[in-house]
């Protein structure tokens, strides 16, 4: 025994400190393991698909004999040869695994060849467009004519408060107007891929890069007629996600999982990044049809809209994307007399997916523009008509459409203070000085705020498990749930247990995701990760803890309320005794030293039929300014400065959470100003499917003057630690670079000209744009 420290508490935290990521020296040296470094097994067979040249039709038949004789071929597999369900949809069963019967889109995988190598594979399956034999239909490629045609993949949505349609027709002021945003591309940087190895007693080890083992397990499952304990997931890391691996990773593991099982050997299927990009969904692209009634000083009175998602070929996720965007379309303002309308368009594409912001930044972009719009056609500031309708505790002005109180509303500090630290109005003045004397270069400054609402909007799914073991040196592995793709989600929760028992982050450890020890997991979406799978971890190690004291409290001579577990001691009554001992002492004393740990989100509930409830644990709040340069010659455009300050409460660990706000605002940035989507209008065939052709955002587009902050206020509900949220709030950042463009746009024009400029704002939309002024 020892006398106690001296070192101060905030010395020994392990939470709210800036800490590297676990892998970080893996990921720079080339050690990190992804599901394609894992050591073949030998035998393993490689798997390719083989992809439908068109967009419609009635599936005919597929010359088998011809892809069998192919070099290297060892089999190949149609919807047939599933013993199972055909079908990897997460919530619908209309997403058939091998096209059966119909072909939706081009692209769609046909059937998969087996072979001894991963390009012979890919040489059979080129053969494609010869060995599939089908009568084409007519396509419908684009939402709006499948909204026209009344074709949907669920029923339409619709969310009203108050009386819009009487609110409007009284309305002082009206506007109307169509509008559009495109859809984009996750582009992780390590693709889809699954490896699969059949166990003894028909069994399987699945490695699936996948932020759902879970729902991989259960769809693996499904595919081969099993039983989910039959079937075990694993994931140590991605190289990416962004919503891409959360439903549409089913596809192929349940190939890989077949094609093993049929074979009796291991499988791997990795995709080459053109069928990626022609196979898999990404965001819902949107198009809007809007009416807004306001006053003379921009006070929204009224507000109807249509919301239409081109959601591919099937459900997908694409139900509750749209209900997020019905649920963000306030963002964060108060609008009295709203009616929204909700249609999730089915066409002849790819199938739309989870992507950062999960329908959430379609929906409050809409509110953003339609603001703007209001501001232009007044002759006012856009931001004075933000803070004018934002959300207020006075006068009923807190309750959003859906019928959740916003309780924890910083909105006003948050939006002052950055105001005064971008010098928001000196830099308007400066702007308006530049523009009067540049007649070809044009700036632009917008400020945009954001509330996004943190759970799944399924009450069920806000739920997490953790185990902890505490081995007897004292050192500690922790697995949970959650899936780690760069975040830093397992740095967090390994922080969080740290902090808990005590000891030092390096003496912890988090272990590969494991469906075989963490059952029945949510997906690492939502921007959950570290709320729900923290607080699971925290819960875990709280039980071992708990366990310890009374034996930590008799050496030490003390009552358990005097103890302090901190700095890899604990401490009461004068004495301490070293973790890694007291550990020692409690294995020969035969105590449980591991445990696990749950987590359920309280307080929420939510009708789906109505769209009412407290869906939200939450909110993260949020703001950005941006200035802009813009070529009127060209249409280029450049982002000369970016000012944000964003809401992550009390900070699990600054320098993550600002790595992901920065890594947001690109990102969004990148949706909205230059990466774009375009399908051949005859046949169906997405053009932009490599990085040849599909652009996105380079270290060159960084805003030359970047300035990040975060806005250090605690949680008013008890997250973990009292943080908050955010993989997906500060995409909603980069509004503002959209807007700034406008703005430069709006510079060339006489007053009060409102430029119609659609996203992505690329070089020719904004040439689109200037073209049309009066």
């Amino acid at each position: 025994m020892n006398k106690p420290s001296d070192l101060p508490q905030a010395a020994l935290a392990q939470v709210g400190v800036s800490r590297p990521h676990e892998s970080a020296a893996l990921h720079v040296s080339g050690e990190a393991r992804y599901t394609d470094d894992i050591p073949e097994a030998q035998g393993t067979l490689h798997a390719a698909l083989g992809l439908s040249p068109l967009a419609h039709g009635r599936l005919l038949g597929v010359d088998l004999e011809l892809l069998r004789r192919q070099p290297g071929v060892v089999a190949v597999l149609t919807a047939a040869d599933l013993p199972g369900e055909n079908n990897c949809g997460p919530l619908v069963h209309d997403d058939p695994i091998l096209a059966d019967g119909e072909l939706r889109y081009l692209g769609q995988p046909v059937f998969a060849v087996i072979a001894t190598d991963r390009e012979l594979a890919r040489r059979a399956c080129a053969l494609a467009k010869q060995a599939i034999r089908a009568e084409p239909l007519p396509p419908i490629l684009t939402a709006r004519e499948a909204h026209a045609a009344g074709q949907y993949v669920v029923p339409p949505m619709h969310l009203t408060r108050g009386e819009p349609a009487a609110a409007l027709a009284s309305a002082p002021q009206r506007l109307e107007g169509e509008w559009s945003v495109g859809g984009q591309e996750q582009f992780y940087l390590e693709g889809q891929i699954s490896y699969a190895l059949p166990q003894e007693g028909q069994s399987l080890l699945l490695h699936c890069s996948t932020q759902h083992p879970s729902e991989m397990q259960q769809l693996v499952a499904h595919a081969l007629g099993w039983s989910a304990h039959q079937v075990q997931v694993q994931c140590r890391r991605m190289g990416g996600g962004f919503g891409g691996k959360e439903s549409q990773s089913a596809l192929f593991a349940c190939v890989a999982a077949v094609a093993a099982m049929r074979l009796g050997r291991p499988v791997k299927l990795r995709l080459d990044r053109d069928d990626d990009f022609l196979i898999t969904g990404r965001r819902h692209g949107f198009d809007y049809r809007w009416q807004v009634g306001f006053d003379e000083q921009g006070h929204i009175l009224a507000a109807e809209i249509e919301l239409i998602s081109n959601c591919g070929h099937s459900a997908d996720l694409s139900a509750p994307v749209m209900a997020r965007a019905l649920c963000h379309f306030d963002n964060a303002y108060w609008l009295p007399h709203v009616a929204m309308h909700g249609f999730c368009a089915r066409t002849n594409t790819q199938s739309n997916t989870a992507f950062r912001g999960f329908g959430g930044p379609q929906g409050a972009l809409a509110i953003e523009m339609i603001l703007d719009s209001v501001a232009r056609r007044l002759g006012l500031d856009p931001l004075l008509v933000r803070q004018r309708n934002f959300y207020r505790s006075e006068g009923g002005r807190d309750v959003t459409p859906y019928g959740q109180q916003v309780e924890d509303n910083i909105l006003e500090p948050l939006t002052q203070r950055l105001i005064a630290q971008s010098d928001y109005w000196q830099r308007r003045a400066a702007i308006q000085a530049f523009n009067a004397t540049s007649p070809v270069l044009k700036k632009g400054l917008a400020l945009t705020p954001l509330k996004f609402g943190i759970s799944f909007n399924v009450v069920h799914l806000n739920q997490a498990g953790a185990l902890v073991h505490i081995y007897t040196d004292g050192s500690v592995l922790v697995n949970h749930g959650g899936t780690e793709m760069g975040q830093g989600l397992n740095t967090k929760v390994a922080q969080v247990v740290a902090h808990e028992l005590g000891v030092d982050l390096g003496r912890v450890r988090a272990s590969a995701t494991d469906t075989s020890k963490v059952a029945n997991t949510s997906a690492t979406a939502a921007s959950t990760g570290a709320d729900l799978n923290g607080k699971a971890a925290q819960d875990a190690a709280r039980r071992i803890k708990t366990r310890l004291m009374p034996l930590a409290a008799r050496l030490l001579g003390c009552t358990e309320s005097e103890l302090c577990f901190a700095g890899g001691r604990v401490a009461g009554g004068g004495r301490e005794i070293g973790f890694a001992e007291l550990v020692s002492k409690a294995y020969l004393e035969r105590f449980q030293l591991w445990s696990e740990g749950f987590y359920a989100t309280p307080g929420l509930h939510w009708d789906r039929s109505r769209l009412q409830g407290r869906p939200f644990y939450y909110y993260a709040y949020g703001a950005a300014v941006a200035e802009v340069l813009v070529d009127t010659l060209s249409g280029e455009s450049r982002v000369l400065r970016a000012d944000v300050l964003h809401d992550v409460g009390q900070s699990l660990n600054p320098a993550l959470d600002i790595g992901q706000v920065e890594g947001a605002f690109v990102q969004g940035m990148g949706w909205l100003t230059m990466e774009e989507l375009k399908w051949h209008p005859q046949t169906g065939l997405l053009l932009t499917h490599a990085p040849s052709t599909y652009k996105i955002p380079t270290a060159n587009d960084m805003p030359l003057d970047f300035r990040v902050a975060l806005f250090d206020a605690p949680n008013r509900e008890d997250s973990i630690h009292r943080s908050k949220a955010v993989g997906e709030p500060p995409l909603l950042l980069p509004f503002s670079v959209l807007l700034a463009i406008k703005d430069a746009v709006a510079a060339t024009g006489p007053v009060r000209w409102d430029p119609p400029l659609r996203a992505p704002a690329t070089a020719e939309a904004v040439l689109r744009a200037l073209l049309s002024r009066p």
